[in-house]
């Protein structure tokens, strides 16, 4: 399944007075911790129940870390870590600065591999995503409608491969 988009129009203008136009995803519904135990359970020898136990059990422990102000890294996923935002409720002096200037809230990194020079090789979870314009998309089930995807910018317009194949 590709990842859909739309074109939005900004409500900023650029620098010649213009609103340009820009992409943004989709998104086609949500899936809920039961459902992804009950994926996970077919891939696995435990039951829905265990992992949907599991599950419940990681975000507590991961909210415990974060509230202790560490980050937390899941191996092959990402990383989470707090942030706070101040949204423009800066102060004059270092003195004054107290944490009801700003709200908490929790960043993710998904994991990635970098090259030698730095760039980004992969990232774990868009790595092999296909992104296809939802007004364009194929209405078969075969996908093939004669217009190429559009790719990512330095990304893989590849289809993931199929994890139950």
């Amino acid at each position: 399944m590709p990842v859909l988009y739309e074109s939005f129009q900004s409500a900023l203008e650029d620098k010649n007075g213009k609103k340009l136009f820009y992409p943004r995803v989709l998104r086609a519904g949500n899936v809920s911790t039961s459902q992804i135990a009950k994926e996970i359970a077919a891939y696995s020898s435990l039951s829905p129940g265990d992992v949907k136990n599991t599950l419940d059990n990681l975000v507590t422990v991961v909210s415990q870390h974060l509230q202790s102000s560490e980050s937390v890294t899941i191996d092959g996923f990402g990383t989470f870590r707090l942030v706070m935002k101040s949204g423009g409720n800066g102060v004059e002096t270092a003195d004054e600065v107290s944490a009801a200037q700003s709200s908490l809230t929790v960043r993710f990194l998904p994991c990635s591999t970098r090259n030698l020079d730095g760039t980004i090789a992969t990232r774990s979870l868009v790595t092999g995503a296909r992104c296809v314009r939802f007004d364009r998309a194929p209405s078969s089930a075969s996908g093939s409608d004669g217009e190429e995807p559009d790719q990512k910018p330095g990304g893989d317009s590849g289809e993931a491969p199929d994890p139950a194949a």
